[in-house]
């Protein structure tokens, strides 16, 4: 687990609900162990992390074909936990779910439930996603993220995908082409009127076969760069 002294010094400047970490009981919580023992039993040979919520989380469900087509011989474990938002996965990443494991690259795509419970300001949320950055480089410095805008989410144009812009536009700020890349791959899942098609997103919010497909392909030519940039992983 991160040192309390690495807790303290990270969350200092930064007390808000979103970047404040939280845990989760209940089946949340047998997911973040269940985690935590798939980490464990890979004994350091992890390249590659999926971090983020049930839209993360569905690579095992709907998204399953298409993980094991781009992923399965990729050394690559799924931290994506449902409902989880920014302060549960800073949690996570303070108690486990990165132990013992250096990760060549983590995906991160975070942040929606934060604006769909719609209990966090904006700043909150940006706050929380680039906390949750910069938790993962200090808790394993030589992995570089792959950072992934917060995906569009409702049938057609509302106010909550204008709030998820704003907050993308000023991830994007976060991109250094080395420690940290930023990649937005929102438009893969809207058509040219700005809809979202229930083949895409059934529910408009999470994501079919055909979403993870375009997920998967739209993020391809990024991670193949990073990953062959990364150092190998060492086996503990």
């Amino acid at each position: 687990m991160i040192s309390a002294m690495l807790i303290a010094t990270l969350t200092c400047t930064s007390s808000g609900p979103a970047t404040t970490a939280q845990p989760r009981d209940g089946w949340h919580a047998e997911r973040h162990d269940h985690i935590n023992a798939v980490v464990a039993a890979q004994r350091g040979e992890v390249d590659l992390v999926f971090v983020g919520d049930s839209i993360t989380q569905g690579w095992e469900g709907a998204g399953k074909s298409v993980w094991d087509r781009y992923y399965g011989d990729r050394r690559a474990v799924n931290l994506g936990i449902s409902g989880d938002r920014t302060e549960h996965v800073l949690w996570r990443l303070d108690h486990g779910n990165l132990a013992g494991i250096t990760p060549r690259v983590a995906v991160v795509m975070i942040g929606t439930n934060n604006i769909g419970h719609g209990t966090h300001e904006t700043s909150e949320v940006l706050a929380g996603v680039r906390q949750v950055v910069e938790r993962i480089r200090a808790i394993s410095p030589e992995t570089r993220v792959l950072l992934l805008d917060i995906f569009p989410r409702g049938r057609s144009f509302n106010a909550g995908r204008g709030r998820i812009l704003q907050i993308n536009q000023a991830l994007s700020r976060m991109h250094d082409g080395d420690h940290v890349v930023f990649l937005p791959i929102g438009a893969a899942f809207i058509e040219s009127d700005g809809s979202i098609d229930p083949a895409v997103m059934p529910d408009a919010l999470h994501l079919s076969e055909e979403g993870y497909r375009r997920w998967a392909e739209a993020m391809e030519p990024a991670l193949v760069d990073m990953l062959a940039a990364a150092p190998e992983t060492d086996a503990s």
